[in-house]
């Protein structure tokens, strides 16, 4: 079909819900494209795969395709040796698109996609002159000639360069943009702006539609589309992550996320006035069939704002379990074969471990004697989980059980580190491989993956016989509580309990068992391990229906039975306390499974539950 022209492009993005693609580079890396190469370079060396993936995702029913350009500029294809191919990479993914859309029977767009111009590891050293003329270099490849339809400034963690990148469009030509900002799981861009002044300052701007992609998934991503529809005057758009992704090998990740999930909450997107509804990493042709399925039949039309949900009463805690005796340290409980009660805290933002001592002190009041202090979810400035260890017990003389990730670090700075920590009093180690964060404070930050948990065991056992990493004599020996963790959840769950195995021949001596919303599969690990270590069950109760669609949809490896999502859903403002009362039935059944729990504790509570202290009484 002939391209709309700008005009009409301009007026289908105001007029009704449009559906766009999914990930142009999951879909070339499933292909067998190499993670470290230069996806742009395909439309020279391979226009037929990018073609093929165009045309799957207008069959599945996309009515806006973007262009295979996303760092198709000098100095992201300077990383991979093409410098001085901007013009005839960015003008081949046109006509590949343009080709495409001929093809197609339906009216559809071409988007020009146009990343920051610099990336996170070049953003330092690239001013804004140059970043200006790097994208103007970029938009006038891309809309020379029978161009693009539309440009969409995708994925910028920055506003400041978002507004630059919006004014060197408008200079250029006066094809719509459509500019996106990327946020994190805090609702902040890397630059720290919320959604509110995103909209603001972008509303401002001569752009045809504002909007937010990348980085999270469709739940969390809700929260930032409503912000953006609330504050902006021009349309929004919205294209999440399918959740988030599970690494299957040293430079390996997949998604989870089915098309099911996708469609419903692309259908919420479009309910709370989003214009334009895709996907980005991790989606596919059946995620983008699936929601349009869902969402095409909507007219767009002006919707109210979210209604605010009551907030549920958080209960308080029994009054009678105030002053249980504080047990001994973890290594002693477990040789007792005492049950152990612990709770997990996460380190504060930075400059804050007063916070977290405080509320330690308040859990230990209620007999929680040890503290497992476990990497934050957040991917904003925070401490560390062996110097927040360290802060608890010198500072509060409280146990401790310090996680202990080894992506970002060697095996000599692991040892240092544990040999220092040991030292100072740290007994407790739970030894996980871990994952680099997805974008936040530092979006360059990439592993070293030198070591992984099974050798981090290895090396505290050594350690343990007076041993260091080469097998040399120490002066002495240490005495660490060595800890691993296992996922009843795990999609394979005989090769996990087989890793579990492992890591018990490795030298640990207790499993910390990640979350679980029903039994049987505890009752499997349980089984697999036959008693051979003790088991200690992380306990996190649901707050939620929203917090259990997102587990149980976009994070890896969590399952929470239909029957508890049901019964979240329909509890309404009461889920709070349904997810506590199903969490202490399930800790009452599983206490003759385990040899202690280790519980999360809400940052909005002053200590354990009474449900929970209860199913521990």
């Amino acid at each position: 079909m002939t391209a709309p022209g700008r005009a009409r492009a301009a007026q289908l993005l105001r007029e009704r819900v449009l559906i766009c693609d999914g990930a142009m580079g999951t879909m070339l890396h499933a292909a067998g494209a190499a993670l470290d190469r230069s996806l742009p370079e395909l439309n020279l060396s391979d226009p037929g795969l990018v073609s093929t993936i165009h045309e799957s995702y207008l069959i599945a029913g996309a009515d806006l395709i973007q262009t295979n350009t996303f760092g198709a500029n000098r100095l992201w294809l300077g990383d991979h040796g093409f410098p001085d191919k901007v013009d005839e990479i960015n003008r081949a993914g046109v006509r590949i698109a343009r080709e495409a859309q001929d093809r197609c029977e339906r009216e559809v767009l071409v988007a020009g996609s146009v990343s920051p111009a610099a990336t996170a590891l070049q953003r330092r050293r690239v001013g804004s002159a140059e970043r200006a003329e790097v994208i103007r270099e970029q938009i006038t490849a891309l809309v020379a000639g029978r161009g693009v339809d539309v440009l969409v400034l995708e994925t910028f963690g920055y506003l400041d360069e978002l507004a630059e990148a919006v004014a060197v469009a408008a200079e250029v030509s006066d094809v719509p943009v459509i500019a996106q900002a990327t946020f994190a799981d805090d609702a902040h861009t890397l630059g720290g702006e919320t959604p509110r002044e995103v909209a603001t300052v972008l509303s401002g701007l001569p752009v045809a539609m504002l909007g937010t992609n990348c980085t999270i998934g469709p739940q969390r991503m809700l929260a930032v589309a409503e912000d953006l529809v609330r504050y902006a005057s021009v349309p929004v758009s919205a294209q999440p992550n399918a959740g988030q992704p599970r690494r299957t090998g040293l430079r390996s990740f997949e998604f989870s996320i089915d098309g099911g999930y996708f469609a419903r909450y692309l259908s919420r997107f479009a309910e709370a006035g989003v214009s334009l509804v895709g996907g980005c990493c991790g989606t596919t042709p059946t995620h983008i069939r699936a929601a349009a399925e869902a969402v095409r039949p909507r007219p767009q039309e002006a919707r109210p704002g979210p209604a605010a949900v009551p907030a549920a009463t958080a209960r308080t805690p029994r009054k009678d379990h105030a002053e249980r005796a504080v047990p001994g340290p973890l290594a002693d409980q477990l040789a007792r074969g005492q049950f152990v009660v612990a709770a997990a805290i996460a380190p504060p933002a930075a400059g804050r471990d007063d916070q977290a001592a405080q509320a330690a002190a308040a859990l230990r009041a209620q007999g929680v004697g040890v503290f497992a202090v476990q990497p934050p979810e957040v991917t904003r400035t925070h401490s560390d989980a062996l110097d927040m260890a360290l802060h608890l017990q010198q500072q509060a003389g409280m146990e401790t059980i310090a996680t202990l990730a080894t992506w970002d670090k060697t095996i000599m700075t692991l040892q240092a580190e544990l040999l220092g920590a040991h030292a100072l009093g740290i007994r407790s180690v739970i030894c996980t491989t871990g994952n680099p964060p997805v974008l936040g404070d530092y979006p360059a930050v990439d592993g070293i993956w030198e070591v992984d948990s099974i050798r981090l065991i290895a090396l505290l056992a050594g350690l343990n016989a007076g041993r260091d990493s080469d097998g040399l004599a120490l002066t002495g020996r240490t005495s660490f509580c060595v800890g691993a963790r296992i996922d009843p959840g795990a999609r394979h769950p005989e090769a996990e309990i087989a890793r579990a195995r492992a890591k018990v021949e490795a030298g640990a001596h207790f499993l910390a068992v990640q979350p679980v919303y029903e039994l049987e599969p505890l009752r499997r690990v349980a089984a697999g391990l036959a008693g051979r270590v003790p088991l200690l069950l992380s306990v996190n109760p649901l707050r939620s229906f929203a917090e259990a669609d997102y587990l149980a949809h976009e994070v890896p490896d969590v399952t929470i039975p239909p029957a508890v999502l049901r019964a979240l859903e329909q509890a309404g403002p009461g889920a709070r306390a349904v997810g506590l009362d199903l969490a202490a039935d399930l800790l009452r059944e599983a206490r003759s499974l385990v040899n202690g729990v280790i519980i999360a504790v809400a940052e909005d509570e002053p200590g354990l539950p009474g449900p929970l202290l209860a199913a521990l009484s």
